[in-house]
């Protein structure tokens, strides 16, 4: 095969093509080079499912601590809470802490 026949060849044409070859290029910029390129999208959309995530667990945790507050509106709920959380006591008590081994 010549060069000429080479040439001639459809899919040969087809690519040395002026407008096919600046379409390549730009599409190749486009993708990879430029400052709103695909890689920089995969990135901005990864962490903003990050970001949706967190939402989500601070919406529950947000949740949570509410009915927790509802709970220590009652003074025996609160005292329960501070005695159990914060091992906190009244003046005269003493406390026990009571660990188990669960390792046979």
């Amino acid at each position: 095969m010549t060069f000429k026949q080479f040439r001639q060849n459809k899919v040969v044409k087809l690519i040395t093509n002026r407008y096919v070859l600046i379409l390549i290029g730009f599409s190749i910029w486009m993708l990879f080079f430029d400052g709103n390129s695909y890689l920089v999208h995969k990135e901005f959309n990864s962490e903003i499912n990050e970001l949706e995530t967190a939402i989500e667990f601070y919406k529950k945790r947000i949740k949570e601590d509410k009915k927790t507050i509802n709970t220590l509106q009652d003074s025996l709920q609160l005292e329960r809470f501070a005695r159990e959380k914060y091992l906190m006591k009244k003046e005269n008590e003493d406390i026990y802490l009571i660990e188990f081994d669960t390792i046979k």
